[in-house]
């Protein structure tokens, strides 16, 4: 299996979220099923089943939680040294060349991306025509509406 890159933060996430379904929900859903087989016949127990359904989605989650943190390359932004190009992990200060209008990103993994946290995943077609360049350059992106300009104006690592 491949690594994939995550930020510090992404990794903390992963392994709360993880620690909450092995301690808080397991347990919970373990409790309801037996309180749903006290109740006698499963065969037509809604309880049992939803309960069943929800321990199916906790023990997948945990399992592809573990993958994922198992295979992981932690990246923490404030140790990084690039020479002010933008990587992965960096914050990249852009202003639309049309608009003008000013947008602040950080480049994160897949699992950590949230455009309204200004959290976008590497393999974005914003992150790749990012990938490498420096302040004052312009990126072009091909968006749906047709090709964007932006002009790096900062580069950071936090």
């Amino acid at each position: 299996m491949s690594t994939f890159p995550i930020t510090k933060r992404g990794a903390e996430q992963l392994k709360a979220e993880l620690h909450r379904l092995k301690t808080v929900d397991r347990p919970t859903v373990i409790q309801a099923i037996a309180d749903a087989r006290a109740q006698g016949d499963l065969s037509e127990n809604a309880d049992y089943d939803a309960a069943k359904e929800r321990q199916g989605f906790i023990e997948g989650r945990i399992a592809e939680i573990e993958g994922k943190l198992s295979a992981a390359q932690v990246i923490d932004p404030g140790t990084l040294d690039a020479g002010g190009r933008v990587v992965f992990g960096s914050t990249v200060d852009l202003e639309d060349e049309e608009s003008g209008k000013s947008v602040t990103y950080q480049i994160v993994g897949e699992d950590e991306a949230d455009l309204k946290l200004g959290l976008i995943n590497v393999g974005s077609p914003i992150a790749r025509a990012l990938i490498g360049k420096e302040e004052g350059d312009v990126a072009e992106v091909q968006a749906p509406g047709g090709t964007r300009r932006y002009e790096i104006v900062a580069v950071r690592y936090e």
